[in-house]
């Protein structure tokens, strides 16, 4: 069993995930190597929440766009949980992964995770007036 970062997690709220973020989250973290590195497809991962083809690409595109999810570029089914979610085979190993996390992120070599931006409705177009 991993250890995990109580305080990234009870900050995951604030992300403003779907159900589906979440249970694909949850995949990723039951099958995650210790430091986050998940090496599942992801219709390996579907399999294990039940979503569909196209919910889990959308969740999983929502995930990294979030920062919560990293996807190393030019590797095949391969993903790290950020550090604050990821899990850890030991305190000190999770205490030094946070610490490298925040120093990364100040550095602007890691990006924290956030809130999805603002959505743009219809109703805030402005519409034209006939006269």
């Amino acid at each position: 069993m991993l250890i995990q970062a109580h305080l990234g997690f009870a900050q995951l709220h604030r992300l403003e995930l779907s159900k589906a973020n979440y249970d694909l989250l949850s995949a990723m973290t039951e099958v995650q190597r210790p430091g986050g590195e998940v090496n599942a497809s992801q219709a390996e991962l579907r399999a294990r929440v039940g979503l569909s083809k196209n919910r889990t690409s959308i969740a999983m595109n929502q995930l990294v766009e979030r920062n919560i999810v990293l996807r190393p570029e030019g590797r095949y089914r391969s993903y790290f949980i950020h550090p604050y979610f990821a899990g850890y085979s030991t305190v000190e190993e999770m205490e030094e992964a946070l610490r490298n996390a925040i120093e990364a992120i100040r550095a602007g070599e890691l990006a924290e995770p956030a809130v999805p931006a603002p959505q743009r409705h219809l109703s805030a177009v402005p519409t034209r007036r006939t006269a």
